[in-house]
């Protein structure tokens, strides 16, 4: 019972839909409505402003990050579940919100948040990726399937150099998959030339 407790709290915990509750409560805007229609922290940018953006995209970090630690809470700690599990748990939430419809964002800030929770300098290795690879790039979409790739990369280095961590292999795989997915659309207007590109790097 108390695994199933787990789990349900770090799907509850992703399925905050960040970019809806911000944009209702304070801009009175559905950022569903414009933009492209997601709920993640890109599309909050562009529909609210670097400001609601900003708080969005931490917001959606710390989703994946309190989800991973909640095994640490006393309650849980008979339960036993894989942090990287409860982390991959809220990235489905986010995926697929249970107070959005069960349609939220494309799980960067949120997949990045777990591995902030679970093995920091990973995190901090994306966060300097993404600025260098959004300066050159200019679109966020290419650069976070870039990060993607790059995590799968840092998890395999890791694991023959650091510490046999398989479990990180496989979940970063599965984010990336996740993340690949979610973003086929943007790959199409990639190669068509029609992505938006950023303005402010």
């Amino acid at each position: 019972m108390t695994i199933i407790i787990l789990l349900l709290l770090a799907y509850i915990i992703g399925s905050i839909p960040s970019g809806l509750w911000v944009g209702k409560l304070f801009y009175n805007i559905d950022i569903r409505e414009h933009g492209s229609g997601n709920l993640g922290g890109t599309n909050t940018f562009r529909t609210l402003g670097k400001k609601a953006g900003l708080v969005v995209t931490i917001m959606d970090i710390l989703k994946g990050t309190a989800a991973t630690l909640l095994g640490l809470l006393p309650f849980f700690a008979s339960a036993n579940v894989h942090p990287l599990i409860l982390g991959i748990i809220a990235v489905i939430g986010h995926i697929y919100p249970v107070f959005a419809g069960f349609k939220g964002g494309k799980a960067v800030a949120t997949s990045g948040g777990i591995l902030l929770g679970y093995n920091w300098p990973i995190f901090v290795i994306l966060v300097l990726g993404f600025f260098i690879i959004l300066k050159i790039t200019k679109m966020v979409s290419l650069t976070s399937m870039c990060l993607a790739i790059i995590a799968i990369i840092y998890s395999i280095v890791y694991y023959f150099t650091v510490e046999k961590d398989w479990p990180l292999i496989v979940i970063v795989s599965l984010l990336a998959i996740f993340i690949l997915y979610r973003h086929r659309a943007n790959i199409e207007r990639i190669k068509n030339g029609t992505e938006p590109k950023v303005k402010w790097i």
